[in-house]
């Protein structure tokens, strides 16, 4: 049977190969430009508007993606859509998810879920798995730390709970903005009444893209503060393990 094909135009950053962060197994991740949010922590600076990516076409996205086809199944992986914020660019998105599973292929999208009302069921009927980045349970917090607002994640979430799409969810632990215990707790809570939440990733805050955000003449707002010590990074994770989830 012959795979569809599409001119459908948008606008990447890059894509790269990774193991284990990105999804299961070995995947060919596309970073695609534009992004609503303006996370303090953010760590692609880069990716910001949607301007500074290449136009390119799905096609050329598939013909990337199918050079190494084979050695991303055998290795257990699939196709990453991340960002930037992927959904800011649904119709593109959904083509390039649509396409690989033609193809065969695992996927997965990361999202902040602040634009999930973008996503259609159709584009998330062709997606195996997405990375939720909730980035605070505090409504204040999450407004300060990116700039927009909590509920839309939320709901994105709940949403894609009653649709049964597998999650990921992924929480960045900053020292001094994500690391109370109580909207931790509450986070934890909200997320164990959500079934088809297979793990929880607690990330510790870097400062890796702090390169980036010289080379743009961009202040990095978090310059100052600290990597979480391991003590804390695996007190939130017992938070999350204390609810019965899966936390790493």
């Amino acid at each position: 049977m012959a795979v569809s094909t599409t001119t459908a135009i948008g606008r990447i950053h890059s894509w790269d190969l990774s193991t284990g962060v990105d999804g299961p197994g070995t995947r060919f991740v596309l970073f695609v430009s534009g992004c609503p949010l303006r996370c303090l922590y953010c760590a692609n600076p880069d990716t910001w508007h949607m301007r500074d990516g290449k136009e390119t076409t799905v096609d050329e996205v598939m013909a990337e993606i199918e050079k190494y086809h084979g050695f991303i199944t055998a290795a257990g992986g699939g196709v990453t859509i991340t960002g930037g914020e992927p959904l800011l660019q649904a119709a593109f998105t959904g083509e390039i998810l649509r396409r690989c599973k033609e193809a065969g292929l695992h996927t997965a999208l990361d999202t902040s879920g602040f634009l999930g009302a973008r996503a259609s069921d159709e584009l998330l009927s062709h997606t195996d798995l997405v990375l939720l980045d909730i980035k605070s349970f505090d409504v204040s917090t999450y407004r300060r730390l990116t700039g927009g607002e909590l509920a839309p994640t939320l709901n994105f979430a709940t949403r894609l709970d009653r649709l049964g799409v597998p999650m990921w969810i992924r929480y960045v632990l900053v020292p001094g903005w994500t690391d109370d215990p109580k909207p931790v707790d509450g986070l934890a809570s909200f997320v164990a009444g959500l079934d088809s939440v297979d793990r929880v990733d607690v990330l510790p805050f870097h400062r890796l893209g702090a390169a980036k955000y010289e080379t743009l003449g961009v202040p990095f707002p978090l310059r100052d503060t600290p990597s979480p010590a391991p003590d804390l990074v695996e007190r939130v994770r017992q938070q999350f393990r204390m609810h019965d989830l899966r936390a790493y």
